[in-house]
Parts: structure tokens; sequence; C-alpha cells
């Protein structure tokens, strides 16, 4: 069975069971947590919105100081401002609510089985990850209670860096990691994720004794060396 796998939807959440789900849950899985980013935090860590206000605040300084040592006259300086302030709250703008619709079109699922992540503006994508697939739950704290969970994954499957993004762990290209990015409740989430991933484990070694268990006496079989065949 393949640890990752996609559902792709003709149009946005229409084919959705439930609310962050793209079909119903079989019998005994149960949602633990739902939930999505926040969408300020995402426009600050993914997107980097301060970096691109400081980076227009600068450009406004040093084009401001430039027109006064030339001896520009006030009307110039007013209009030629205007237009810089114009541009960096466009561009600030467009950062915000691409934000804004990349959060609202996210939905982080937890059930008692895996982690469900439906991503996607215009085409929405729902990723699958079992917890037999998920080797390591890792969390990174920003602030207070929030912060991202980055989940590691186990065996051969690999999600492609560009279909993540950007709820994929920074620069880590060969080996992605998908993210629960800018949850306002990180450290309560992660915790309820490890839990899960625990008892999942414990239930799946529970099974596995009982099944050893009820053999017949003669189906099992002590393990035995074999000696290579040129030994003396």
């Amino acid at each position: 069975m393949k640890a990752v796998n996609f559902v792709t939807p003709e149009h946005e959440h229409e084919f959705e069971a439930a609310h962050g789900l793209p079909e119903a849950l079989p019998s005994g899985e149960r949602i633990l947590w739902q939930g999505r980013p926040d969408a300020w935090r995402l426009a600050c860590e993914a997107l980097h919105i301060r970096a691109v206000l400081v980076y227009f605040g600068l450009l406004v300084g040093w084009r401001l100081v430039s027109m006064l040592y030339d001896g520009a006259g006030t009307s110039e300086v007013l209009m030629t401002l205007l237009r810089m302030l114009s541009l960096a709250a466009l561009g600030t703008g467009l950062l915000a609510v691409m934000a804004l619709l990349m959060a609202r079109s996210t939905a982080y699922t937890v059930t008692n089985r895996r982690v469900i992540m439906r991503l996607g503006i215009v085409l929405s994508v729902t990723f699958n990850l079992p917890f037999a697939r998920i080797s390591h739950v890792g969390l990174r704290a920003r602030g207070g209670v929030g912060g991202d969970i980055a989940l590691t994954l186990a065996g051969p499957d690999r999600i492609a860096y560009l279909h993540l993004w950007p709820h994929v762990r920074a620069w880590q290209l060969r080996q992605p990691q998908p993210l629960l990015r800018a949850l306002p409740d990180a450290q309560a989430v992660a915790q309820l994720l490890v839990t899960a991933l625990q008892q999942a484990q414990l239930s799946t070694e529970t099974s596995t004794n009982e099944a050893v268990q009820a053999l017949p006496q003669r189906a099992v079989r002590q393990p035995t060396l074999t000696r290579p065949a040129h030994a003396a």
C-alpha cells in the first residue's frame, strides 16, 4: 500500500464528504483535531511580508535622501514618494491576499490513524499520511503556543517539494517534510499527534502479539542456523 496518496477534485472542495476530507472516514476512524494556518503568521513566515516591508522602507528612504541631496522640490519629492508608497502597498497587499487565500483553502486533519492535508487555492489536492509512514514529529515553536509541526516520512514514498509548498519544511529538498504551518495552537496539536501515534503503535503491536499467540503450536518454528555448504 502506498504510504502517500492524493486525490485531485475537478472543482475546489466539490467532492468532499466532510470538511477537509475527500471521502467518508472508514469504520473505527475518528477525527481528533482539525485546523488551518493563521493567515498573518503564514504571510510572515512563508511569504516573508515583513521582509518585503523592510525592503520597500529602505528603498523609499534611500530615494528620499537622494532627492533631497540633489535639491529636488517639495512637490517632486511628494509625488515620487506617493508613487513608491503606492507600489509598496500594492505588493504587500497582494502578498496579504495570497496568504489569506492559502489559509482559507487549507485544512489540516488529524485522526486516530493518519494526518490529512487538503491544500490548494485553485486546484485542491489532498494528501493522506498514514501513521505507519510517519517516523518523527518535530515542533518548532514561534512565540507563545504557536508554531509549525514537521512530519518526517519513513519508507520510499516522497511528495514533491513544490506540490507541498508552502506547507513544507524549508530547504529539505531531497526528503521533503510535510509541515502543518503557522498553527496558533501548535504545541497542543503536536502533543495530541504524538499521543495518537503512540496509541496506534501500541494497538498494532498488541494485535500482532495476539495474532502470533493464536497460531497453532505446530505452525510456530524456532529459528535455526544453516551452516554454509563449504564449511567443514
